[in-house]
């Protein structure tokens, strides 16, 4: 894909393709990753973390009090049991 270079204030900036944002589910304020070697640069969108409820859970400390209803409740939201 060829890309223009334009100016803004004093910095050459690059537009990000739609497809790429989409892709990556990013957005404005978003974090990228970018490395340059020689004459090369590669853009990386960070992945984002997979949690699992039972690792979450895991790392709760013990002193913490627990709701004895929680076990029984059904997910909310696109965490797998």
């Amino acid at each position: 894909m060829l890309l223009t270079l334009t100016r803004t204030g004093d910095a050459l900036t690059l537009t990000v393709p739609e497809s790429f944002v989409a892709q990556n589910g990013l957005q404005e304020g978003s974090q990228v990753e970018l490395s340059v070697t020689g004459t090369q640069m590669t853009v990386t969108a960070p992945r984002r973390p997979r949690y699992q409820l039972e690792a979450l859970l895991a790392e709760m400390p013990v002193e913490l009090p627990i709701d004895e209803a929680w076990e029984g409740m059904a997910p909310a939201g696109k965490e797998k049991r």
